[in-house]
């Protein structure tokens, strides 16, 4: 048995209402999945975190590279994946190429072998994990905050208990709309902001000391993230936790982050800083060095998924009898992909979701979904029809 087929699938669901952050602003979702089907007709579904169409062109150039490979040894085919690259791909948008045929890889095989991904990685810690909901971004430049007590009361009615807002509009706005979250949610919520690197370090430092009062989990990208030393420095300059790694890739990308203790939480984007081989490889960094390890996630419930097993195989260091929860983001901005690309869908109860114990990634992808949002329909036609 050996891999005998790719198919790339550039998805696009346009977006009833664009939204904004301190960077971009966004009116669609667009986002390459990828199928790996074998000899004998199992399949594998992954997906890539970044420019759709350039991800394509990653995964047909390393398509050649992975076809008439064994799928159960995905750490053969990555390292044969990162050589090829290597010269001119150990950051970007190849490597997300790479992390989206590892990820499909990794779900055939765990249907190959009839065992769920965390099983493979060595077995689920736990098999509940608190989502925080991503959301808060801005809809109105004129008041930007105007959704968000409609958005408050929604996720709190949803059982959200962990919260995360975008901040990097200026550090006056950014203050009042800390403040006002934080007296929508109230007290006990977890309640995290993310600038998405929109500041200096001047400017992040004097960000950190106006909204410490507001018991901040954490400061996401607060700086650029070529910037490793200064992330050190505003660290020893804030009491809140410095989350970052969103933008960085592989195991060395993230040893850099660890050798000058730039943050308290390492956030690697599995689609794209290596998959789930290198996932693993990365934990293994942050556990050698006391440092938390939460994911970035934003695409669709592909993604989430890869994160759901990721997670519920992460190490608690030091060990208790009462264990803190672990934390997944959980994105809730419009996203059509998310909701309907794969079944079953993903439910939250109690304010916690499950790590899936079917098979592979425990999900399998609705082929009419697919050709729903596809861009290359007439190509989908003819490969899976």
């Amino acid at each position: 048995m050996t891999i005998e087929k790719i198919e790339t699938f550039i998805l696009k669901d346009k977006l009833s209402q664009s939204f904004f952050f301190s960077q971009w602003e966004y009116s669609e979702r667009c986002i390459c999945v990828v199928k790996v089907t074998t000899s004998d007709g199992q399949h594998g579904w992954g997906e890539g975190y970044g420019p759709a169409t350039v991800l394509e062109s990653g995964i047909k150039f390393l398509e050649s590279t992975v076809i008439g490979e064994n799928p159960l040894e995905n750490e053969v085919i990555w390292n044969k994946m990162y050589r090829k690259t290597f010269d001119f791909a150990r950051r970007g948008a190849l490597m997300a190429s790479i992390s989206a045929l590892d990820i499909a890889i990794w779900d055939l095989k765990g249907k190959i072998l009839n065992l769920p991904v965390s099983t493979l990685l060595g077995g689920a810690h736990r098999d509940k994990i608190q989502p925080y909901a991503t959301g808060f971004y801005y809809m109105d430049h004129d008041n930007p905050a105007r959704d968000f007590e409609k958005e408050a009361k929604l996720y709190l009615s949803q059982g959200f208990k962990a919260f995360k807002m975008k901040v990097g509009l200026g550090i006056e706005k950014d203050v009042k709309y800390v403040k006002l979250l934080r007296e929508l949610l109230g007290p006990e919520a977890k309640l995290m902001v993310d600038s998405n690197h929109a500041y200096t370090l001047r400017e992040a430092a004097e960000l950190s000391r106006k909204i410490e009062k507001y018991d901040i989990g954490w400061f996401e990208e607060p700086i650029s993230p070529e910037f490793y030393e200064q992330y050190n420095e505003l660290k020893s300059k804030t009491t809140i936790p410095i989350a970052g790694g969103e933008c960085e890739y592989t195991r060395f990308g993230f040893n850099q982050l660890i050798k000058n203790k730039s943050v308290d939480i390492l956030q690697p984007d599995i689609c794209a800083s290596g998959g789930l081989t290198e996932a693993k490889r990365i934990g293994a960094l942050a556990s050698a060095n006391g440092i938390d390890l939460i994911p970035h996630t934003w695409g669709t419930s592909i993604g989430i998924h890869v994160a759901l097993h990721f997670i519920s195989n992460i190490e608690s260091i030091p060990g208790r009898m009462y264990q803190p929860n672990f934390l997944i983001e959980y994105d809730q901005t419009e996203n059509g992909l998310r909701e309907n690309l794969t079944f079953p869908s993903i439910v939250m109860k109690d304010g916690m979701l499950e790590v899936p114990k079917r098979p592979g990634l425990g999900i399998d992808v609705d082929e009419d979904v697919l050709r729903r949002y596809a861009v290359n329909k007439s190509e989908i036609k003819t490969s899976i029809l």
